[in-house]
């Protein structure tokens, strides 16, 4: 059974779990548009970053702010107004959708390098870590596929 949660460490898994799902969306908007099998593979592994988020907000017992929320739509007004912000910077082309991946993975390293650092709760710190180290793929796998 996992320990007890601070407010803060409550509110980090919340905003994670939505954060993940945000990088999954705009993946899926963007393959839709591109068609860059990047995308794709991508977003098959932001699937399961938002379902390990999702088995600790169970565990703890909190509400997951995605239910009933479909490709796009957020429960945090700053996600959604991300999203939106993103998906229009990737449409413009193939090159800045690539930009926006890259962007995505950068914002996803620094906010689970803070939340790692602000838990002491060690379930939470190995997802974390893992979630970190997906993202660090998927930066590299976005980088190389903007320089070909």
């Amino acid at each position: 059974m996992p320990g007890t949660l601070s407010e803060e460490e409550a509110a980090s898994l919340l905003f994670m779990r939505e954060e993940e799902k945000l990088a999954h969306d705009v993946y899926v908007t963007l393959y839709d548009q591109w068609g860059l099998r990047v995308f794709r593979n991508i977003a098959a592994s932001e699937q399961k970053h938002t379902g390990a988020v999702a088995r600790l907000l169970d565990a703890y017992g909190l509400e997951d702010p995605t239910i009933g929320n479909g490709v796009g739509e957020f429960t945090n007004p700053a996600l959604q107004a991300l999203y939106d912000d993103l998906v229009a910077q990737g449409s413009i082309s193939a090159a800045e959708a690539l930009k926006v991946g890259a962007a995505i993975e950068e914002l996803d390293i620094a906010d689970l390098e803070q939340r790692i650092a602000e838990t002491d709760n060690a379930d939470i710190q190995l997802v974390y870590s893992n979630l970190l180290a997906g993202s660090a793929n998927h930066l590299r796998a976005f980088s190389s596929t903007s320089r070909r």
